[in-house]
């Protein structure tokens, strides 16, 4: 597994954890605003991981299908996510 990958597991595990937290301070009908600042927290780690996969995609399999004279369709699905995250 590449340095991105472990790097992305790292966030995710985090933001797991902070979504269990989340889940915990809605049973104990914790304050709205706390809870919705944990979650906006939850979303970021869960960024950070999204990018470091697509960075890791680049590096490799992009990379690898323009070596290999095949990469407009890794373009075209490099697109279609950066279109689903602007959305």
């Amino acid at each position: 597994m590449n340095k991105e990958r472990e790097e992305a597991k790292k966030y995710l595990k985090t933001a797991k954890g902070q979504i269990e937290g989340i889940l915990k301070m809605i049973d104990e009908g914790r304050y709205c605003i706390d809870i919705s600042n944990q979650i906006i927290a939850a979303e970021k780690q869960i960024k950070k991981a999204n990018m470091l996969i697509l960075k890791g995609h680049l590096n490799s399999c992009v990379k690898e299908a323009f070596l290999n004279n095949s990469g407009e369709e890794k373009v075209d699905e490099i697109i279609d996510v950066f279109d689903k995250l602007t959305r």
